[in-house]
């Protein structure tokens, strides 16, 4: 049975999982959700797919996943022998190190930065409007994030070390709406995490899927 994933492709959290599959030279299928409609709102998708209401959900046959790190933890271990080694079993330090940027990512990466892109490209879509107090508060957070990874990648090409792994993909969805805001110079600015993200943008696999990552 073929994997499914419900979601759209503009979605971070949906790329996240496309990205891993991709790596992973995995057949899959993109099941659209119509967002705009309430779709993953409803009591059906509630009740079999994810019961926070929220996108992706994923299927391999009886086994239904939500939260896209969870899922592209799962694809990773299932599909281990599969494309790229994105957890590096064979390794255990540098799984311990794949699994310390994981976290880094989840936890001071991905805040500050979902933040930003929220509040620049998302918000006025639904008739919002930025709010710069709260742009400029993050972006200062986030410039401290990315001076500690500036000092990760000046000693190494990729945050776990010189390969590209999971902790590297999961930073790509936001990253890449960030590079179409005035604020991709907390990116380009920084010498080693611009290598390091020209790197790793610009994978046949990542870019399959960032061709269709589109808020307008």
């Amino acid at each position: 049975m073929a994997l499914k994933l419900y979601g759209a492709a503009m979605s971070t959290c949906a790329s996240r999982v496309m990205f891993c599959l991709n790596e992973k030279g995995v057949d899959f299928e993109l099941v659209p959700v119509n967002l705009a409609a309430g779709e993953h709102k409803q009591p059906s998708y509630l009740a079999t797919k994810n019961p926070f209401g929220q996108i992706p959900a994923f299927e391999d046959g009886d086994l239904t996943l939500f939260e896209s790190r969870a899922v592209s933890r799962y694809v990773a271990t299932k599909y281990k022998e599969k494309g790229t080694d994105l957890l590096r079993f064979n390794n255990l330090k540098e799984l311990g190190l794949v699994e310390v940027w994981l976290e880094v990512e989840s936890q001071t990466f991905n805040p500050p930065i979902s933040a930003i892109v929220y509040q620049i490209s998302i918000s006025p879509l639904f008739g919002g409007t930025t709010n710069n107090q709260v742009v400029e508060e993050n972006a200062e957070k986030l410039a401290k994030v990315l001076d500690v990874y500036e000092e990760r990648l000046s000693k190494s090409k990729y945050l776990a070390g010189d390969f590209f792994s999971l902790a590297d993909l999961h930073h790509i969805s936001y990253t890449h709406y960030l590079m179409k805001t005035p604020k991709a110079s907390l990116i380009t600015s920084r010498p080693h995490v611009k290598a390091w993200w020209d790197s790793i943008s610009s994978r046949p696999a990542i870019k399959k899927v960032t061709a269709d990552m589109n808020f307008a």
